[in-house]
C-alpha cells in the first residue's frame, strides 16, 4: 500500500491524494486536490489548459447569432458591403448609356454647338463670307492640291442616283430624307461612277461615328420626289463653275457649301465641289478618303442645323467637324477667312472626318 500510494503521488503531482469518506461505509476513496486544497474539476472550455488563457467570447458569438441577415452580411463583408450598392448603380448607368446611345462623349468626341433643327433661312453656309477683303486666297493650306483631272463646268442640272436605304438612327428630333445627285455633264468614271459617289455618301452618313450617334438625328435616303415625298436636302456632286453660282466666288478658293434656297424651286442643296472630291485638301495630307468623309459630314452638318463654324478647342486635339478644315486646321489661319467665329490663339488641331470620331 505504501509503494502504491507513492506511485500515485508522483503521477498526479502537483496535486495531493487524500482519503475521504466514500459512499460505502467503513471505506475511504482517494480524492485529487489542487495545491490550494480545492478538489480538481473539469474545465468548461476544454481548450483552455490554464486559468490564464483567454476563453471564447461566447457573449459576442451569441449576439452575432441574434443579428438579422443584413447585420450578419455587414459584419462579414465590412466596407465592401457599403460599396456594393454604388457599384450596382454605376453598372446600371453604364448599361443604360450603352443601350440608348446617350453616353456623354469625351473631349475629342464632342460636337460643341447646339443645332437649330428645322431652322429656315436664306444664308449660304460653308463658303468664305462675302465682303471679306483681308483674306489672302494664296494661303498655302487653302489652295487646291495637284492631282487628277475633273470636269470644270457641268450643265447646272442634276440626276438622282437610284438607291434607297431604311431609316438609320433614332431620330427623336427629326428624320432627314435626302437624295444623292450628280450634275449632268460630269464624268464620274475616274472614281467609281455615280454609284461610287452615292455609296460614299450613304456609308458615311450611316456610320455610327457620323451624326446618327446623336439620337436626335436619323437619315433615310430616297430616290423619288413625287407627291408628298420630298427630300429635306440634296447631296449634289457639282462642277466648280456651277459651285461658283451656288456658293459664291468672291474669294477665289474651291469650296463646298450648303445653300438652303437654290434654284427656281428654292431647294435645299448640299454642294460637293467636284474639284475637292477629286483632289482633296492640303490639311488632309493626301488622305483623299478621309477628306471625302469630312466633306460630307461637314456640309450635311450645316443642312441639319449646325449653322456656324467652330475653332480648334485644344492644341493637338482632333479638329471639330464644323471647323473649316478644307482651308486649315489652325486657328491663326482660320481667323483670316472666318473672323466672326475664330480668333487667333495659336492652336492647331489634327484633321478629323467625324462628328463623333471615337464613338
Amino acid at each position: 500500500m505504501r509503494a502504491s500510494g507513492l506511485r500515485t503521488h508522483l503521477l498526479c503531482d502537483p496535486g495531493t491524494v487524500t482519503n475521504e469518506p466514500g459512499p460505502r461505509a467503513g471505506r475511504r476513496v482517494p480524492v485529487l486536490r489542487s495545491d490550494a486544497g480545492e478538489p480538481l474539476r473539469a474545465l468548461r472550455d476544454p481548450m483552455a489548459v490554464s486559468s490564464g488563457r483567454a476563453r471564447a467570447n461566447r457573449e459576442q458569438h451569441d449576439q452575432l447569432r441574434r443579428q438579422s441577415q443584413l447585420g450578419r452580411f455587414l459584419a462579414t463583408y465590412g466596407w465592401r458591403a457599403y460599396a456594393l450598392p454604388l457599384l450596382v448603380a454605376v453598372t446600371g448607368v453604364v448599361l443604360y448609356q450603352t443601350l440608348t446611345g446617350t453616353a456623354v462623349p469625351v473631349a475629342d468626341d464632342m460636337v460643341t454647338g447646339p443645332p437649330r433643327i428645322g431652322s429656315s433661312g436664306t444664308t449660304i453656309i460653308g463658303a468664305p463670307p462675302r465682303g471679306l477683303t483681308e483674306f489672302d486666297a494664296s494661303l498655302p493650306t487653302g489652295i487646291l492640291p495637284a492631282g487628277g483631272q475633273y470636269t470644270e463646268a457641268g450643265e447646272r442640272t442634276w440626276r438622282i442616283v437610284p438607291g434607297t436605304t431604311p431609316q438609320v438612327g433614332r431620330g427623336t428630333a427629326k428624320v432627314f430624307k435626302y437624295t444623292v445627285e450628280v450634275e449632268n455633264g460630269i464624268d464620274t468614271s475616274s472614281f467609281g461612277g455615280d454609284e461610287g459617289f452615292a455609296r460614299m455618301v450613304t456609308e458615311t452618313l450611316d456610320n455610327p461615328k457620323s451624326w446618327t450617334h446623336n439620337p436626335q438625328f436619323a437619315f433615310q435616303r430616297i430616290d423619288a420626289t413625287t407627291g408628298d415625298v420630298k427630300p429635306d436636302f440634296r447631296v449634289s456632286l457639282t462642277s466648280p463653275m456651277t459651285i461658283r453660282e451656288g456658293c459664291g466666288y468672291e474669294i477665289e478658293l474651291e469650296t463646298s457649301c450648303y445653300n438652303p434656297i437654290y434654284g427656281p424651286n428654292a431647294e435645299p442643296r448640299v454642294f460637293i465641289n467636284l474639284a475637292r472630291w477629286v483632289r482633296g485638301a492640303m490639311p488632309f495630307q493626301g488622305d483623299i478618303g478621309s477628306y471625302r468623309q469630312y466633306l460630307i459630314n461637314h456640309e450635311v452638318g450645316h443642312a441639319i442645323g449646325y449653322t456656324t463654324h467652330e475653332p480648334c478647342e485644344r492644341n493637338g486635339a482632333l479638329a471639330p467637324i464644323m471647323m473649316q478644315q478644307t482651308f486649315s486646321t489652325s486657328d491663326n489661319d482660320a481667323t483670316r477667312f472666318d473672323p466672326e467665329y475664330v480668333k487667333p490663339d495659336g492652336k492647331t488641331c489634327r484633321f478629323s472626318s467625324w462628328p463623333y470620331p471615337i464613338a
